[in-house]
């Protein structure tokens, strides 16, 4: 690594992969599983020392997971699989001299820890994800929470928490027996009607933890879709299923509600209704992450995705690949670009890997096939809906129930094989069994 790793390192085949999510990290491993460290020096890039699985977040923000026994150390994995992880964040990329470059890390208390950093890249692979679309609506950024990260999750999750807090004091000392956490989601997709469920499963559990005046009655939660359904990727009528079951829970679903503005006391409709909320947050929409500085003329999108063509490689460099959220692959013959999602990802991730193999060693590189495994929902404890199988038996297979959930926890067991191995994979699959017996049921710290 040019500027960290001496002379010696620069005579290594140096890839570099930015970002560690779906994509990325089984990359890096793959990648250092072949080759190690003595030809080659395969680093990993990201703003985060350790791993969860996005769509986890739901359950880390209600409380339902402990991130601390889910997460995957990127220093300790890199050592095992052979790469090497920098801490640091994408602030631009210099494609003359191969170099991307890394911003500051400032601290808490304004201290400079890392200063501005170039590393050297014979390939580079960017899979530094997505964020959330506010499409410029007023106040969004300004006064709701997301989930894109884990940060955000355990902020979300804390807020929830005080909030579930004082309104048990309201209700307990008597001062308002009426009082109620006011939780406005905006976008219908997963994430939102996910969350939306397990914050009722964790407030079933509230009471056993000390809010002994606290329970599911408690919530009023709110969840606003802009177009004329939830679940816009599921057949409608799981999608119906799936509404249903919310508005069983408790849930007000609203759709065909297109948002203003959002403020402090809670969100304005385009029909001109506010609901107020204390917690809002913004579940709309997925576009490519903000970089600081510059991509250097790659070609992005109007939704700042990177574009790339069949073998996943930018339009603008071939030695620069992009990967998940932060590309778009418009098919032949689709009018759409791949879904932002997590297979999506893990598929990229390995034809990407083969293609980079092939191109080092002057072989033809092959086209990116995205085969729809289906969608899938899981409503907490309360239910699970999804479509199966997708494209690869030339349509969709719906399922609900037991199949369902145990369809979507397979796509867990899954993801850990993919960024553990087999062996070492099987074992944290086992070991989350018996978590799921030992472990407490909600993280209240």
């Amino acid at each position: 690594m040019e500027g960290a790793g001496g002379t010696e390192m620069t005579k290594k085949t140096q890839i570099v992969v930015v970002g560690g999510g779906a994509g990325g990290l089984p990359l890096a491993r793959k990648l250092g599983a072949k080759y190690g460290r003595d030809r080659h020096d395969i680093i990993l890039v990201d703003r985060f020392r350790s791993h969860i699985w996005k769509p986890l977040l739901h359950e880390v923000a209600a409380g339902s997971l402990d991130a601390n026994l889910d997460e995957v150390g990127y220093g300790g994995h890199g050592h095992r699989w052979g790469y090497r992880f920098f801490y640091g964040s994408l602030e631009s990329i210099d494609r003359e001299n191969r170099q991307v470059i890394t911003a500051p890390f400032i601290d808490e208390r304004g201290k400079e820890v890392l200063a501005r950093h170039r590393i050297r890249y014979d390939y580079l692979v960017l899979a530094y994800g997505g964020t959330s679309n506010d499409f410029g609506i007023p106040g969004v950024r300004e006064n709701c929470l997301f989930l894109e990260n884990r940060n955000q999750a355990e902020v979300f999750r804390q807020r929830l928490l005080n909030e579930c807090f004082r309104v048990s004091l309201q209700t307990e000392s008597g001062r308002d027996k009426d009082a109620a956490v006011r939780i406005c989601i905006v976008g219908g997709g997963a994430t939102g009607v996910e969350l939306a469920a397990e914050l009722f499963n964790a407030a079933k559990g509230l009471r056993d933890y000390g809010l002994e005046v606290f329970d599911e009655s408690s919530l009023e939660v709110t969840l606003l879709e802009a177009g004329p359904r939830i679940l816009p990727a599921l057949p409608q009528k799981l999608a119906d299923a799936a509404r249903a079951e919310l508005e069983a829970l408790g849930v007000a679903v609203l759709t065909n509600t297109t948002v203003t503005k959002v403020d402090e006391q809670g969100v304005h409709t385009k029909d001109g209704y506010r609901i107020e909320a204390d917690l809002r947050l913004w579940a709309a929409g997925v576009r490519g992450a903000d970089i600081q500085g510059s991509l250097d003329g790659l070609e992005v999108n109007r939704s700042n995705q990177i574009v790339v063509g069949p073998t996943l490689q930018s339009k603008t460099d071939e030695r620069i690949y992009a990967i998940g959220d932060c590309c778009s692959y418009i098919p032949e013959g689709a009018d759409r670009p791949i879904p932002p999602r997590a297979q999506a990802a893990s598929q990229m991730a390995i034809t990407a890997y083969e293609n980079l193999v092939a191109q080092m060693e002057d072989r033809p590189l092959k086209p990116f096939v995205y085969r729809d495994r289906g969608s899938l929902v899981s409503l907490s404890s309360f239910s699970t809906v999804g479509s199966l199988m997708g494209n690869l038996i030339g349509g969709r297979m719906a399922i609900e129930g037991r199949l369902a959930r145990f369809a979507y926890n397979s796509l867990y067991r899954l993801h850990l094989l993919n960024v553990h191995g087999m062996i070492k994979g099987a074992l944290m699959i086992a070991l989350g069994h018996v978590n799921q017996v030992i472990r407490p049921k909600l993280k209240l710290h």
